[in-house]
């Protein structure tokens, strides 16, 4: 049998190399139903694994802080979502930061615009709740922020990327960590095209790729049309699915294979992945164990 080239081998190393880099301190979602799954995902997760939480807009202070403490006491670092617009006023942002401190579940937070077209109260955006001076008064270390490899259906790219910088810079200017976490995406080449344009624009904040977690075709498409990711045909065929197989389950084994062997650091910088489980907490949990751990 014929050994395989040099120059494969080595693309073959470089890429799970690449891959090993990528995987080295993943991150996660969970929905307030899915908090039982918690547990059982200590036997298979690091402590410690970043996992960011939603509420909806219903949810009260005392729900959110112990939605957060739960997770926390499962042993793993809880990051509640801050939506700016939604904000009322500063009382409001600073009664909800003091409720996740008393639950010991501060520490990091993601912080975003949010979707109202207008403010509801004083925070226009995720720079000005970051400017207020608030999160680190209230015990945060690590403030993540968002960014949109694929654009936003309702916001020109130029405005994005004017966000973004002015993201970056409220949190240079405060004593914070910061990263950014991306909207998903099916499009492996599309993040590694934009990764290359914030370093370019002088951008270093490390990133967190959003990464779907394996769900039916269905659930992908319903989810993507709701946060206006496109999916084209095309698109679809390279991630590893078919648009006229709606009940099949897809993975993002083609995505990540795709993102490792293109991924420099000398060019990308500081990367690593945030999976959105779509198709549940526990099942994206075991498609990481099966794939990665």
């Amino acid at each position: 049998m014929r050994s395989p080239a040099p120059e494969k081998s080595a693309r073959n190393r470089d890429t799970a190399a690449a891959r090993s880099a990528l995987l080295a301190d993943f991150s996660l979602d969970i929905t307030t139903k899915e908090l039982s799954e918690l547990v059982p995902a200590r036997e298979v997760i690091p402590a410690g694994t970043p996992v960011q939480l939603s509420f909806p807009d219903g949810a009260d202070l005392a729900e959110r802080a112990s939605t957060a403490q739960a997770i926390k006491e499962a042993g793993f670092t809880p990051v509640p979502i801050i939506a700016a617009r939604r904000l009322r006023s500063r009382r409001m942002l600073s009664e909800y930061l003091a409720a996740l401190r008393a639950a010991d579940a501060s520490e990091s937070v993601l912080v975003v615009a949010g979707d109202p077209a207008q403010p509801q109260g004083p925070y226009p955006d995720a720079a000005s709740v970051i400017g207020s001076g608030l999160l680190e008064e209230h015990g945060v270390r690590q403030a993540s922020v968002a960014g949109h490899p694929g654009g936003h259906p309702a916001v020109a790219d130029d405005v994005l990327w004017a966000a973004l910088a002015a993201k970056t810079a409220a949190l240079g200017g405060r004593e914070l960590g910061g990263d950014v976490i991306t909207q998903f995406g099916f499009d492996a080449a599309q993040v590694l095209a934009w990764l290359t344009e914030v370093r370019a624009r002088g951008i270093g904040l490390p990133v967190r790729v959003g990464v779907p977690g394996p769900a039916t075709v269905r659930r992908l498409l319903a989810i993507a049309s709701r946060c206006g990711v496109a999916v084209s045909a095309t698109v679809a065929e390279q991630y590893g699915f078919s648009l006229t197989e709606p009940a099949r389950t897809a993975g993002p084994d083609r995505f990540l294979q795709t993102l490792a062997s293109g991924y420099d650091p000398r060019s990308h910088g500081e990367v690593r992945l945030h999976f959105n489980a779509f198709g549940g907490f526990l099942a994206t949990v075991e498609w990481i164990e099966s794939r990665i751990l």
